[in-house]
């Protein structure tokens, strides 16, 4: 059966995560993949593994993680910010990976039609724990605590003067793109970052949740017509619902976490076609029909 399929977090610098990129294959000729984020930080290994991957899979479809953006001294590639960014997306394109710079494509396998949209968002350090109202006092916090994400070093936001300002521009031409799309085709919406808060509040570091998402996207999976999310970065792969809407966070994460687990890792993850998605993409449909 064909399937689209997702995965997050490869982080293929470390060999035994190459090995199991080296080793991914679709079960069928038409299978999609979704790649959401932090494939690698060195420009030669992300394109390593891109390159890869469109060798085996019919489509694939890629959103940014924070590790891709990372600008590391190692790098051959010395770009900052939205130029990094920019490099990526013409790497990308030569290889024919769907980038969030793309017309989204229309999944219409099993459990389909769904327009499959990578987006590429930031984050804002809007998720901040109770009682801490800034940001600076949220970064003060974290740095006291320990508890300090390596954004911090390797992330530059030019030409935009901080994270924030890039953020709010990247959320405000995907909101308007998303409003453009026919309502009638259920989206599956990819980030790398979660699109709501909740999936961070397991985090064993409270503190972390400042890099891992924005507020300003708490609901656009209730006010866009959403089949599922997808997301990673968190790299605690699970499958949970929000106000009705089924939420995968599809990462692989780093050997030292996904060694010490009970099951192997699942690499990749089935996102359709699933029952719950399925219902939820036709029981709108149905309610969308005149008459």
């Amino acid at each position: 059966m064909t399937r689209l399929l997702a995965t997050s977090d490869l982080h293929v610098g470390y060999p035994e995560n190459r090995d199991i990129v080296e080793g991914l294959r679709p079960e069928s000729d038409d299978d999609w993949l979704i790649v959401a984020g932090d494939v690698a930080e060195r420009s030669t290994q992300i394109e390593w593994a891109m390159r890869r991957l469109t060798e085996r899979f019919a489509k694939v479809i890629w959103s940014p993680g924070n590790h891709e953006l990372w600008t590391t001294k190692d790098d051959p590639l010395t770009a900052r910010g939205e130029e990094r960014y920019r490099w990526l997306v013409d790497l990308c394109r030569r290889l024919g990976v769907v980038t969030p710079e793309d017309p989204y494509p229309v999944w219409e396998g099993p459990g389909g039609p769904v327009r499959v949209a990578p987006l590429f968002l930031l984050y804002d350090y809007t998720f901040r724990v109770d009682g801490v109202h800034t940001k600076e006092a949220a970064l003060a916090r974290a740095y006291e605590t320990g508890v300090v994400c390596t954004d911090e070093y390797f992330l530059h936001p030019d030409p935009h003067p901080n994270l924030e300002t890039w953020c709010a521009a990247r959320v405000a031409a995907t909101e308007r793109r998303l409003a453009e799309c026919d309502p009638e085709v259920p989206l599956v919406l990819i980030n790398h970052w979660p699109l709501v808060r909740e999936p961070t509040r397991i985090l064993r570091y409270p503190d972390f949740a400042i890099w891992c998402g924005t507020e300003r996207t708490a609901d656009w999976h209730t006010r866009f017509n959403t089949a599922v999310a997808v997301y990673g970065h968190l790299h605690i792969p699970r499958s949970t619902v929000y106000d009705g809407i089924p939420f995968e966070e599809v990462s692989l994460g780093y050997p030292r976490e996904w060694k010490v687990r009970q099951n192997p890792p699942r690499v990749p993850r089935v996102i359709l076609p699933t029952r719950s998605a399925e219902r939820r993409a036709g029981g709108w449909l149905r309610r969308r029909q005149p008459g």
